[in-house]
Order: structure tokens, then sequence, then C-alpha cells
């Protein structure tokens, strides 16, 4: 008990402070037009013959029987939303809702992927998403490929393998400047459904 608040706690902390500790050296806004020319970039040369867009999901460092659930309700001042337990921070900022709502986000089991509801949602201003990279396959390794934010359109489709997705989110990868490592990333949405990172 005391370990699983420490834990949680800890998380959220950490969440904090990597979104705290962000300067314009090591952070740029994920709506920023440097990053979008290099999403851009990226995206188009993943397309395939048919021009869809088809990513591998990032995995967990360690399978989460059952996955993970957390449920809050949001209003008009805004709001956060943590799961602690896979790294999610969730920043709702005020008059992203114009009424009370209630979020319920459901993590995979075996890659880095959430489903939100209720699916379907639209935001009126930029909804923040920071997912710790410390809690997945890459942690403490090197970046070899750009990761993505990608929403995916089927609630039920399986994330082995090749995995279309409708559309990439404007996002970016927080380095660490002391280890040069990857330590988070930030993407914003607008909407709700599945996302999932994922890399080429």
């Amino acid at each position: 008990m005391i370990r699983s608040t420490f834990l949680r706690s800890f998380s959220v902390v950490l969440a904090a402070a990597v979104l705290s500790s962000c300067t314009d050296s090591a952070f740029r806004s994920p709506t920023d037009p440097a990053d979008a020319a290099v999403t851009a970039a990226a995206v188009s040369s993943l397309k395939g013959n048919n021009n869809s867009l088809q990513l591998s999901a990032l995995w967990w460092d360690k399978n989460l029987k059952g996955g993970t659930q957390v449920s809050k309700t949001i209003d008009a001042s805004g709001g956060v939303i943590s799961m602690p337990g896979t790294g999610l921070t969730i920043v709702f900022p005020q008059g992203a809702v114009s009424a009370p709502i209630k979020i319920t986000v459901t993590s995979d089991e075996k890659y880095v992927a959430y489903k939100m509801e209720p699916s379907g949602t639209k935001f009126l201003k930029d909804v923040t998403v920071t997912q710790l990279l410390g809690f997945t396959k890459l942690d403490s390794s090197p970046l070899r490929n750009q990761i993505f934010a990608a929403y995916i359109a089927d609630d039920h489709l399986k994330l082995s393998g090749k995995v279309p997705v409708l559309e990439i989110e404007p996002s970016t990868t927080v380095m660490s400047p002391r280890t040069g490592l990857p330590e988070a990333q930030i993407w914003v949405i607008r909407h709700f459904s599945r996302y999932m990172l994922a890399s080429g």
C-alpha cells in the first residue's frame, strides 16, 4: 500500500518535473512549425504505395495484466488525469470542455496505447498528453526511429505488427539534457478515441 502510494506520487511528480524542466533548447511545443515539418516529412516517407500509413506500436517495459484504467470528471475549469502505473498524464486547460464530463482512460496490456472515452468527445482547446518513456521498451535506450503519437480509428484493432493509423498528432520527444536519451513524448489532441505511440 505504501509502495503503491509512493509510486503513484512519484509518477505524477516526475511528469510535472519533465514538463516544467523543458527549456527551449530541449523542448518545443508539439505544434511548433519546425516539429510539424519534420513530422510531415517522416510521415510522407512511411506511406506505402496506396498512400496508407502503417506504424508499429511501442511496447511496455512489462505487460500490464488486464491493462490499467482511471476515470475522473473534468469540468470547464480544466484538470489533470494521471495514470501513475504507465507514466501517462493528460492536462485539460480551462475551457477545454463547456460542461462536466466523466473521462475514462484505459491502457493496453502490451502496447503503449490508450482507449480514451467517451469516444468521439471533441475539445474546445488543445489537450496535452505526456507519456514518460521510462515505462516503455525505450527506457534508457538511444532513439533509433522517430516516435509518433498515432490516432487509431478502430477501438478493437489488434496492435501487433504494422497497424494502419488514421492520423499522426502533433508531438515532440523530450530528450534528457543530462544523458541525451528520450524521456517523454508530448502530444496534443482535440478529440478522444484510441491513441498509440509508434515508430516506422
